[in-house]
């Protein structure tokens, strides 16, 4: 299940939105850095035609700096680009829109060379002001560009060169630098320098990436259309990519209302992240002849959290006893099996991913215990009023919100305030529609909310986790956690460059955080459950290595015979051929290859 803080996920660049990498062999040296081919773009891919998708609730803005949110961050990426970009396999970096780069023997100090070619939608060129514009926005203090600060706070600011050469320089090493210099959207400074950055929602006359937005419903639909004249179309690096006339996405209050729209053929992909519907809802005469595809897709995509996020700031999760407590009163095997099917992993830590069999994770599995949980909050001083049976402490009944948007969320917290009230706690449910929500988030108005975060094949805990961060309006660290621990060990992984190593320090920060009880963690799935009506061509792998369904977007195309096959199908009712009920990546590839 995804939900509302999916939507908080910090992402760079069009396709490979990954959280980070170091340099040295990341790099392509200049002179044998070749344009070829994306290896996972299909050769049999055409141009031509729309793909629809759910693109949840409408959103208060397609500024992906002013918010923060998994919809934003495809589709601004989608009409801007950065100055490079990662190999989709071997995660090395690649020209973008500057086609040379320099790092300086300290490691503080990046020059990139933009590529003359590069080109604003109106015609002129992609110049070093357009970078330091867009780096001076996101600093701007007046600007709400609170998650994207923290990147942009490493350098001092850049120096332009020449028309075609900007210059960065860190104020200290850290193995991040060349990501967050090389991988933020640039914006074209004569295009929006005179209005206010902080009303720039809705409408981007100029872009250069392959997309530019099209018809806007709001509350309905919006249309990305491929732009047949990007700077960069002709590229081999280009080739059998973003291969729809228009991308579609379809708005809808709730989930359960995009599915129905789903089966009526309204929308073409849909991901599927409920269990109720993947099993039960999945059976019938469409899906039976094959006339909408069902597929697990195993790839490498990291596997990212989720849970109940505690505002440790203030009252009554402020005390670690109680949220520890609110850990052991949440059934969470009851929902996995009733709610779920069992399909869920239960959560054991923040990074899952960087355990294995070889390196099992220590931190001790939690489960329902009210025992436990009643004598932690015995022990917070909270105390059953024998008149109301709730818990009160200095006179205050313990009664909390929870901050919700999603309708399909509130099966689970009934069973949740069930337990609640069963200790003595009193959870009232607020619901709201996105924008208030994101409000509220933005500036930490709210007490327990769902909270679901992707994750990087390159781990960074600085925005979430270090304690700086807990004061930033509109930032990643939505619980207020503060660890001086914690902040030593981020500090001390700047300067690390071999991967394995700073996974070690992760591994010890997320022990840390375990303990603190900053959510109470929930469940996972590691696959993508994937529908989608049988008219595309899609690559062997079906998705990239590491990206979820959004890579359809860039990688499928319309399949004419496919389409008017199932045309066909659906007016005659007949079978259409299978595909694999389940496709594992390194083995579609490599047969791929073959």
């Amino acid at each position: 299940m995804k939900n509302a803080m999916q939507s908080l996920i910090v992402i760079f660049g069009l396709i490979f939105l990954l959280a980070g990498t170091a340099w040295g062999d990341q790099v392509f040296p200049e002179k044998t850095w070749k344009d070829r081919p994306d290896p996972l773009a299909d050769e049999n891919a055409r141009v031509g035609g729309e793909i629809s998708v759910f693109g949840g609730q409408y959103p208060k803005s397609l500024n992906y700096y002013l918010d923060n949110n998994v919809l934003s961050a495809e589709v601004f990426g989608a009409l801007f680009e950065s100055l490079l970009t990662l190999n989709p396999l071997t995660m090395k970096y690649e020209p973008g829109l500057a086609d040379k780069w320099t790092i300086s023997d300290d490691k503080k100090t990046f020059t990139f060379h933009i590529n003359p070619k590069a080109r604003w939608s109106d015609g002129t060129p992609v110049t070093a002001e357009d970078v330091k514009w867009t780096y001076d926005v996101i600093l701007d203090p007046k600007n709400m560009t609170g998650p994207h600060k923290i990147n942009m706070e490493r350098f001092t600011p850049p120096e332009v060169v020449d028309q075609h050469t900007i210059r960065f320089t860190a104020k200290e090493i850290h193995w991040k630098n060349l990501l967050a210099a090389s991988g933020f959207q640039i914006l074209c400074r004569a295009a929006y320098q005179n209005v206010d950055f902080n009303t720039i929602n809705f409408e981007f006359p100029v872009v250069s990436g392959p997309c530019q937005l099209g018809r806007i419903d709001e509350g309905v639909l919006l249309k990305l259309n491929r732009r047949s004249d990007w700077w960069h179309i002709d590229a081999a690096s280009s080739r059998n990519k973003g291969n729809f006339d228009t991308i579609t996405y379809k708005f809808f209050a709730e989930r359960t209302n995009a599915f129905e729209a789903f089966k009526k053929g309204i929308i073409d992909l849909f991901p599927v992240y409920t269990s109720r519907i993947w099993i039960n809802e999945t059976g019938g005469e469409v899906f039976i002849k094959n006339h909408i595809i069902k597929q697990k897709i195993h790839n490498h995509k990291p596997v990212g959290f989720q849970g109940f996020a505690m505002n440790m700031r203030k009252p009554p999760f402020d005390d670690i006893l109680v949220r520890k407590a609110m850990a052991f009163l949440l059934d969470r095997e009851k929902m996995n099996q009733t709610l779920m099917y069992g399909q869920y992993f239960l959560h054991q830590s923040y990074f899952e991913d960087l355990y294995s069999d070889a390196i099992p994770c220590p931190n001790p599995a939690i489960e329902l215990n009210r025992k436990k949980a009643r004598a932690l909050l015995k022990q917070a001083g909270w105390a059953v009023n024998p008149d109301t049976g709730y818990l009160e402490k200095d006179g205050n009944k313990f009664s909390f919100q929870f901050l919700t948007r999603d309708a399909s969320s509130e099966k689970f917290l009934s069973i949740y305030a069930e337990d609640l009230k069963d200790a003595g706690i009193e959870m009232r449910i607020d619901k709201k529609d996105w924008a208030a929500w994101a409000r509220d988030m933005e500036e930490f108005n709210y007490q327990m909310t769902w909270a679901s975060w992707s994750s990087g094949v390159f781990k960074d805990p600085e925005s979430m986790w270090l304690s700086a961060e807990a004061d930033r309006n509109s930032g990643n660290n939505i619980t207020g956690f503060k660890n001086k621990t914690v902040d030593a060990l981020i500090e001390k992984q700047k300067t690390i460059f071999d991967i394995e190593k700073r996974n070690d320090i992760y591994r010890e920060i997320d022990q840390l955080i375990y303990q603190e009880y900053p959510y109470v963690l929930l469940w996972n799935i590691d696959y993508t459950r994937l529908l989608y009506w049988n008219k595309f061509g899609t690559p062997p792998t079906v998705l990239s290595k590491y990206g979820d369904e959004s890579s359809a977007l860039w990688y499928w195309w319309i399949d004419e015979d496919s389409k008017a096959m199932l045309n066909d199908a659906i007016e005659m009712k007949t079978l259409l051929p299978p595909k694999p009920a389940s496709v594992q990546f390194d083995e579609a590839f490599l047969a791929g290859e073959d």
